[in-house]
């Protein structure tokens, strides 16, 4: 069950490098950076995710992302998914999952929340996300219990 939105970010892809072949699947690296808030505090993301082509025209990708915050406040976020072209060049759509390895001050608690996540990319490269708190079956609200 989803929780409390916990933050949202837009940016820009800045650059990708092509991997190696991984069996029969193609293989990006793909850099990142913008801007948001998380738990309601403006964020800095910089970003790297490396992204499978798979049979059907499925997207597997896992990433690495650091957050900051105008404090100079770290947040470390690690997770992956699914997706789908939505039409020309990087036009895409993923649901993706995650967790905060680390996080400081006003950032902490999120240490204790899985995040699910809706991320869009648009054709010239430029993205969204939102993230919500993932709060199991029916389990109590991390974020929500400030």
């Amino acid at each position: 069950m989803l929780g409390e939105l916990i933050g949202q970010c837009a940016g820009k892809v800045t650059g990708i490098r092509v991997l190696p072949t991984q069996g029969q699947y193609a293989r990006l690296e793909v850099s990142l950076q913008g801007q948001g808030n998380l738990l309601g505090q403006p964020i800095t993301e910089f970003g790297t995710y490396v992204q499978t082509v798979r049979s059907g025209g499925v997207l597997q990708g896992e990433a690495h992302n650091v957050m900051i915050t105008s404090n100079g406040e770290v947040a470390d976020w690690f997770g992956g998914g699914v997706g789908r072209q939505a039409g020309p060049g990087f036009k895409s759509t993923y649901g993706a999952y995650g967790r905060f390895d680390s996080a400081q001050a006003a950032l902490a608690q999120l240490e204790m929340v899985a995040t699910a996540i809706e991320y869009d990319v648009e054709e010239d490269g430029s993205y969204r996300w939102q993230m919500w708190e993932w709060t199991g079956a029916s389990g109590p609200e991390v974020v929500g219990a400030r």
